[in-house]
């Protein structure tokens, strides 16, 4: 047997292992039993052999990513000895050797059964859809066994996005779109809220990695100046709890990079505006039984001293959200005039909140009422037991509920119902029953007759009225929100279509006989494709609705076009090609090159210029679009068509001229406009497509569209109008 030549690298390496082993091993929050160590220990031990020759992308062994994942279920998290021991195992099935077979047999069916579910899916896949869409969906369909596949593979995220740096540009862009868009929400559902908060501000750090390290470093200037404020705020509370004899913690937590980012986003306003930038928590050690009255007694405490916005109180500790999440949330006016977002909270529901679903389990143990999550849970399960979903819009009806806020109604008998923001009584229908959403005519809402589409807000009370003879139409996809209901739909429309077409095949047949053309495959296919159709049971569907009459069926036997047989390919080799043919030799498109061969477009939705940071999407029938990185549609398409991405760059383009829009907002003066107009067309000899101005009490807004060459014009342009006199702000805007 030959026997490895061991370098001091390798020595080194080994006793890193160990050390990081024996970190894992430390960070247990609770106390090991000798079977638990020896669970973790034969975990890793498989983990290091089956691993041994393989590195990371940063050169560091292979088993540093394992060890790391255990740690943050074992210590962010606080799962036990199976979790910790499927998270060392987690690559195991999917990277190497062992199979799942082994796995059973070393460890047993429970633990097989975890790692089945981290394991990417393999074979075939359908071609609309992505290899993410469907492993998502997989580990999903787990989840309604054993939610511990989630958190792993939640950890498992965690730990890419932070070892992210040695990874391409195109695959960072990739991973961390993919993470915003589902993973991110995944653990806010689970009341992981450290874990969603990081792996949005580590997404954030990728996607838009200028704003990011702006905002961190206006954080970090502002410290403290921020310390001396909350200081300033806490000591009379503090005074006065101590007063009554409270054992509390309390202090000043920034919001997220992430967070802050959104509200300029959304709100249009600079950082220096954002007036939440912290918020102060109030954490009381008090014992479950008076929870929520002491929690009432700070908040009572806290307006002693401090006017508060009545409009933003929230009470989550008589209905906590879904996710298990309980506190008591307020604004109030603090010194200087700035409103301050004040949270209280137990020392029992700041771990909840903290540590999500573990953490809610460990206090939940001899509680007899029915648990939010394992509610939640319920739904998830509910929602996948339609097989025949399409993965990506699955994906995006279930993401439609994981970060809804909520809405608290009632039935008939007085049990409460949560469902998500916006859900109307059709929603309210299918949450019963599929069957009682299926046949819904209407309802009452607290006693009046309301239509599907009806809106419910907190507190109504809801009776469903049904009947045997309704059937679901087309239409009800746009009364709904939720994911069971546009499922059960969805389900119910294709149920009903596919029955239609066993009929339209029938009618077919008899007049293809008529005409007398074969009623063969081959035949089929060169109707489908003559009349443009997307497949032969949409052919037979339109037959049974009198859309394709024997007129449209003489067309086709008088048509001599022998190229119909070629339009039969299926889209899944038409696509390849297209990705094929668009990343030729070279991975990186080039725009502005001889680009001849392949038709590109500038998509739409955010009107990419030379400069912007840009990629390259493969569409069936419009070649390749551009969108820029920060497109409002880039996350969605990176997440779910990540192999219809091409990497893109720009190449000299001088002779051309892009739109782009820009937005001004100032003091409305005389000769304001004039001013404004003379700079684009006079000083930087910018054509304009469209100018508009309005002005309200002396605040002028105005829009316009401008050609420019690329990034660097525009911010030139735009740094000479800021100079103008009267000029607050000027932006730039998406021209669609």
């Amino acid at each position: 047997m030959e026997t490895a030549v061991i370098t001091p690298n390798a020595e080194l390496e080994k006793k890193e292992i160990l050390n990081r082993y024996r970190g894992l091993l430390r960070s247990c929050r609770y106390k090991l039993d000798e079977s638990d160590k020896k669970l973790i220990r034969k975990a890793f031990n498989i983990a290091l052999e089956a691993h041994k020759n393989a590195r990371r992308k940063s050169g560091e062994p292979y088993i540093y990513h394992p060890i790391a994942v255990a740690r943050i279920v074992a210590e962010e998290i606080g799962l036990g000895s199976i979790a910790i021991a499927c998270a060392l195992l987690h690559d195991t099935v999917e990277d190497t050797d062992i199979t799942l077979k082994d796995i059973e047999g070393m460890f047993g069916k429970k633990v097989a059964s975890i790692i089945d579910g981290l394991t990417k899916i393999a074979g075939v896949f359908d071609a609309s859809s992505s290899l993410q869409a469907e492993n998502f969906r997989k580990m999903l369909l787990t989840l309604a066994e054993d939610v511990r596949v989630i958190i792993i593979k939640l950890a498992d995220r965690l730990h890419n996005m932070r070892t992210l740096d040695s990874m391409e540009r195109t695959k960072q862009l990739k991973i961390a779109s993919e993470t915003l868009y589902l993973y991110a929400p995944l653990a806010h559902r689970l009341g992981l809220n450290n874990i969603k908060s990081e792996m949005e501000d580590l997404s954030l750090k990728y996607t838009e990695p200028v704003l990011f390290a702006e905002i961190a470093q206006k954080l970090k200037d502002t410290q403290a100046e921020r310390t001396r404020y909350i200081h300033r705020f806490s000591t009379p509370i503090r005074e006065a709890l101590h007063d009554q004899k409270f054992k509390f913690r309390i202090f000043g937590r920034p919001k997220s990079v992430y967070s802050i980012w959104n509200k300029i986003k959304n709100k249009g306003v600079p950082f220096e505006e954002v007036y939440d930038i912290f918020a102060i928590r109030i954490i009381i050690d008090s014992p479950p039984e008076q929870e929520k009255a002491d929690c009432w007694r700070v908040y009572s405490l806290v307006t002693d001293y401090y006017y508060p916005n009545p409009d933003r109180l929230r009470d989550w500790i008589s209905t906590p959200k879904v996710n298990g999440y309980e506190a008591l949330h307020t604004t109030v006016m603090g010194p200087n005039g700035q409103w301050v977002e004040v949270q209280i909270r137990s020392e029992r529901m700041n771990e909840v909140a903290e540590k999500g679903y573990a953490a809610h389990w460990k206090y939940k143990q001899g509680q007899a009422e029915e648990d939010p999550l394992e509610d939640w849970l319920k739904k998830i399960r509910a929602s996948l037991e339609n097989p025949n979903s399409n993965a990506l819009d699955f994906i995006d009806d279930f993401k439609l509920n994981l970060f809804a806020d909520e809405i608290f109604v009632f039935t008939p008998k007085g049990e409460m119902r949560s469902l998500p923001a916006n859900s109307t009584s059709l929603d309210f229908a299918f949450d019963i029953h599929s069957q009682v959403g299926a046949k819904c005519i209407g309802a009452k809402v607290n006693h009046k007759l309301v239509p599907l589409s009806h809106k419910l807000n907190s507190g109504d009370q809801v009776e469903i009225l049904t009947s045997s003879k309704q059937t679901p139409k087309a239409d009800w996809i746009n009364y709904v929100v939720t994911a069971k209901a546009k499922s059960a739909i969805k389900a119910l429309l294709k149920e009903e279509k596919n029955k239609q077409a066993a009929e339209g095949r029938e009618i077919l047949k008899r007049k293809m006989s008529h005409l007398k053309i074969d009623f063969t495959e081959e035949n089929i296919h060169k109707i489908t494709a003559f009349l443009k159709l997307t497949d032969s049971q949409e052919l037979f569907y339109r037959v049974a609705l009198e859309r394709v009459t024997n007129k449209e069926l003489k067309e086709y036997l008088d048509s001599k076009d022998e190229k119909i047989s070629g339009q039969t390919q299926n889209q899944t080799t038409s696509l390849e090609d297209l990705v094929s043919k668009a990343r030729g030799t070279q991975d990186t498109l080039m725009i502005g090159d001889n680009m001849d061969n392949l038709e590109y477009k500038f998509s739409p939705c955010c009107n990419p210029i030379p400069g912007d940071d840009v990629f390259g999407f493969i569409t069936v029938h419009d070649g390749i679009k551009i969108h820029r990185v920060n497109c409002p549609n880039a996350i969605s398409l990176m997440s779910n068509h990540a192999y219809r991405i091409v990497k893109a760059k720009w190449t000299s383009q001088e002779l051309i001229s892009f739109l782009a829009g820009i937005k001004i907002t100032g003091i409305d003066k005389i000769g304001l406009v004039n001013k404004v107009t003379q700079i684009i067309s006079k000083e930087l000899n910018v054509n304009m497509r469209y100018i508009s101005f309005d002005t309200n009490d002396g605040v002028f807004e105005g829009t316009i569209t401008v050609f420019v060459h690329d990034t660097a014009h525009l911010t030139d342009l735009i740094k000479k109008l800021q100079k103008v006199d009267g000029v607050i702000k000027v932006a730039r805007i998406d021209t669609n």
